[in-house]
């Protein structure tokens, strides 16, 4: 599965409604957010009854203030549109599949 880049506010909302949602806040300047990109590549073909995406905060900056992100990266993962549990920084791949895995139940 892909990761698709998102940058609306109305259009996040429609993309995370259903089901699981993996959200990758980010900037385009930020060293761990590109570090952070492939593997979320690489976690979105393991993972792929998630939806993963990415929107840049520089963007759509009212995201950042609503969710009270300070850090980035930032990762949320959201079921039916609500916020069910997140990390900032960077993490491995092993990592992530532990969050997603422990976040899923």
């Amino acid at each position: 599965m892909a990761v698709i880049s998102i940058s609306r506010r109305e259009e996040l909302d429609k993309a995370i409604a259903k089901g699981f949602s993996f959200v990758d806040f980010y900037t385009v300047w930020c060293g761990p957010c590109k570090m952070l990109a492939p593997l979320l590549v690489k976690v979105s073909e393991i993972a792929n009854d998630i939806q993963f995406i990415k929107v840049d905060i520089d963007q759509v900056p009212t995201i950042a203030s609503q969710l009270n992100i300070r850090s980035i990266p930032t990762v949320y993962l959201f079921k039916d549109g609500k916020p069910i549990n997140f990390f900032v920084g960077y993490k491995t791949e092993p990592e992530i599949l532990q969050f997603i895995n422990e976040n899923k139940k």
